[in-house]
């Protein structure tokens, strides 16, 4: 039998080429992976040779730690880049297995390390072993809140003086030996909005046999709490329905941050949200309202009595078929509920969220990420 640990450890050479093309676009190898998926897989990472602004492929490691990146490190890297992009006040991600554990931006005069520890509380529990990708630099506070509980990797724009003293001594504070620290390009390359100049590159999905898709790549219209409605729909025999219940600006504030994580959670999936923190998310369920009872189910262990804070709101990736999403909501305690809207069920699920007291907004787009 395979020694797993010794495996987790070593680097799997693969025969890779030093240049590839993929939809007309050449990359170039950057390096040789740990390993990709799981260590019995090589894998190497490219970047694109055309001179293009680079984020995660103008990496720098500034530590390696236990033999280097593999593709889950990348992947992690990945999803918490794109969540933290969004936002101009200064936010982490924690990522687990492509899926954020945890995500917070700034509020108020909270610290860097005040919103990292907001991030990996919301559960602490799968933040064990985590990636962490900050919008900013970290600073020193940050970087000893990063050396209190395992972290695998971290990546940011840049690391103030100090930080990367604190990162490699894992010998002092007992965890972390291993961590490994990567710096990043300029965030504000990669693309986020419909109508975005740089629109990014094509989504590439490669099956089994060798056929391949290509797809636009995934750029919101949500600009701003704006571009968010009041849920309202019409039905040819019942008439007009509109949300009757109206959400604070702070609520809806937490709503436009829980879209933005909900962006990069896989489908299907629910954020539950507050002050700009996440609470719980249901990720990666066959059934959407699967999905709000798995979170609320983390919701209800996270804090004595099951009820979330008071004001805690939720945002879902699809339309809601059905009123149950809406009961599940209600009885966790959430107070708001952002939607794509589109459903066929638009207006009894509107009528649900006015029987039960929710306020409900649309979005007018849906986020399903089957990554």
């Amino acid at each position: 039998m395979a020694n797993l640990r010794k495996m987790y450890r070593t680097r799997r050479r693969g025969d890779f080429p030093d240049a590839i093309e993929i939809a007309g676009v050449a990359y170039a190898k950057v390096q040789d992976l740990r390993y990709g998926t799981n260590p019995n897989q090589a894998a190497a990472f490219y970047r694109p040779a055309d001179g293009r602004p680079l984020v995660l492929g103008a990496m720098r490691e500034l530590k390696t730690g236990m033999s280097g990146l593999s593709q889950t490190n990348l992947e992690d890297m990945h999803r918490a880049l794109e969540v933290v992009k969004f936002f101009a006040e200064p936010a982490v991600a924690v990522m687990k297995h492509c899926n954020p554990s945890g995500a917070a931006v700034r509020r108020a005069a909270e610290s860097l390390a005040d919103v990292y520890i907001k991030a990996r509380d919301c559960d602490p529990q799968a933040a064990f072993g985590s990636v962490v990708g900050f919008n900013v630099p970290v600073d020193v506070a940050t970087a000893e809140a990063l050396m209190t509980s395992v972290v695998h990797a971290v990546c940011a724009p840049s690391y103030e003086d100090g930080v990367l003293e604190i990162l490699c001594a894992g010998e002092k504070y007992g965890v972390n030996k291993e961590i490994r620290v990567v710096e990043v390009g300029d965030i504000s390359a990669l693309p986020k909005f419909v109508g975005d100049d740089a629109a990014g590159p094509a989504e590439v999905k490669v099956f089994a046999d060798g056929s391949v898709v290509l797809a636009e790549p995934y750029l919101s219209s949500i600009r701003s709490v704006a571009d968010l409605s009041a849920a309202e729909t019409a039905d040819k025999k019942r008439g007009r329905v509109r949300s009757e219940v109206a959400a604070t600006d702070d609520q809806i504030a937490d709503l436009l941050f829980a879209w933005y994580v909900c962006i990069n959670t896989r489908s299907n999936s629910c954020v539950v949200a507050k002050n700009g923190a996440t609470l719980a998310a249901g990720t990666g369920q066959q059934d959407r309202v699967g999905a709000f009872v798995d979170a609320a189910r983390r919701v209800e262990e996270k804090y004595e009595g099951g009820q979330s804070p008071r004001g805690a709101v939720v945002a879902t990736d699809g339309f809601l078929p059905f009123r149950d999403s809406v009961d599940v909501a209600a009885d966790a305690g959430w107070s708001a509920i952002l939607s794509p809207g589109g459903s066929i069920s638009d207006y009894e699920v509107i009528a649900a969220a006015n029987e039960r007291g929710l306020a409900m907004l649309f979005t007018g787009e849906r986020c399903f990420s089957h990554h």
